[in-house]
């Protein structure tokens, strides 16, 4: 396995898991897709499965069989990707890094919609966001009301507080550009 794998974004999530409690990889597929709207690809997971057990941050520990399906191997974290775990969450939470959006680069742009296409273009924008934000606190409350503690669903809670912060950008973007604050060239 190649050891850019090991430099996949699922490295991360895939350890942290393991770290919860040992379990095969479409366990961890399952997971992964209850707790991220992002989509996960089946295929890229057990080539990230496969590389860590390559490095030796996960090892088998044992196999599972549930009713006709083949069995499955279950993998632990070993010492070694607790290490990593570690090194890996304290690099990035300590270093913030400039990220690219999508929207980042669309704003960048937004003078060619002409102030009335990005006042409408930028308003359905907010819609769209507040609508994602009132379903993303409802399944966040429901899964803090079920018991979980809000340690593990803290990046649920930042991603929340993202989507509001754009939202009030936005909304006053369209202000200035209705007051006309924010004129065109």
């Amino acid at each position: 396995m190649p050891r850019r794998a090991l430099e996949n974004p699922l490295v991360l999530p895939v350890l942290g898991l393991l770290l919860e409690s040992p379990m095969h990889p479409y366990q961890v597929f399952t997971e992964l897709r209850a707790r991220s709207a992002s989509a996960i690809n089946r295929g890229t997971l057990y080539d990230v499965v496969e590389a860590l057990a390559a490095a030796e941050w996960i090892a088998p520990r044992g196999t599972e069989r549930s009713g006709n399906r083949p069995e499955r191997t279950v993998y632990a974290l070993t010492d070694g990707g607790r290490d990593e775990l570690v090194r890996r969450l304290d690099s990035r939470i300590r270093e913030p890094k400039r990220e690219f959006p999508e929207f980042l680069g669309a704003i960048a742009y937004v003078g060619a919609l002409g102030p009335e296409g990005a006042v409408a273009a930028l308003t359905e924008r907010a819609q769209r966001l507040s609508e994602r934000a009132d379903a993303d606190q409802e399944r966040l409350t429901a899964v803090l009301d079920s018991g979980v503690p809000r340690l593990h669903v803290i990046e649920a809670e930042y991603a929340l507080h993202q989507t509001r912060a754009e939202i009030a950008w936005v909304e006053n973007l369209v202000s200035e550009i209705r007051e006309g604050s924010l004129t065109w060239p």
